[in-house]
C-alpha cells in the first residue's frame, strides 16, 4: 500500500487537519466489514443528499438512525424469535449491523423513511447565515468603496 505525504497541502491550508486522520482511517478499512448492508449515496440537488440502504428483513422498530456532530450512525438489530425456522437455503442476511458515515460540516439529517425494504435517509447542507460569504466595505480616508456580493 502506498503512503502519501500531505504536508505540502497543509502548508497552505488552515483547519483541514482532520483530513489526514480521515484518509488514514479510510486506508485501514477492511472491505469485508463494510459490505453489509449495501447502500447508495445520491446527490439530489446543490445541498441535498440521500443515503439508501437495503435492509431487507428489518422492520422500523429494528433500525436506529443517530446523528452526533459530524457522524451518522445507522444500526439494525432484529429481535430473536421464540421459534427459529428451519431454512433449506438462507440468502437474506438478518445479522445485526452498524454503519457509520462521516458527514461534512453543516450537514443535517432531515428525515428517514423505510419503504419496500429500503431505508432512505435524507440529508441537507444548512449553512448558518453567520458563516455565509459576506462583502466587507473597504474604507480609504473619508471615501468608502463598496464591493458587490460575492
Amino acid at each position: 500500500m502506498r503512503s502519501f505525504d500531505l504536508s505540502p497541502l497543509f502548508r497552505s491550508t488552515v483547519g483541514f487537519e482532520g483530513i489526514s486522520r480521515l484518509l488514514d482511517a479510510a486506508r485501514q478499512l477492511d472491505d469485508s466489514a463494510i459490505s453489509y448492508p449495501p447502500y447508495n449515496i445520491e446527490k439530489r440537488g446543490n445541498d441535498l443528499y440521500r443515503i439508501t440502504m437495503a435492509v431487507a428483513g428489518f422492520g422500523e422498530e429494528d433500525l436506529e438512525v443517530t446523528q452526533t456532530e459530524n457522524s451518522l450512525i445507522v444500526s439494525g438489530k432484529t429481535k430473536k424469535q421464540d421459534e427459529q425456522p428451519v431454512y433449506l437455503h438462507r440468502g437474506i442476511a438478518g445479522r445485526a449491523f452498524a454503519r457509520r458515515f462521516q458527514l461534512a460540516d453543516h450537514i443535517k439529517v432531515t428525515g428517514a423513511t423505510l419503504e419496500n425494504g429500503l431505508l432512505h435517509i435524507d440529508l441537507a447542507r444548512e449553512v448558518p447565515e453567520a458563516l455565509k460569504p459576506r462583502t466587507i466595505a473597504i474604507e480609504t480616508g473619508t471615501k468608502q468603496i463598496e464591493q458587490k456580493a460575492a
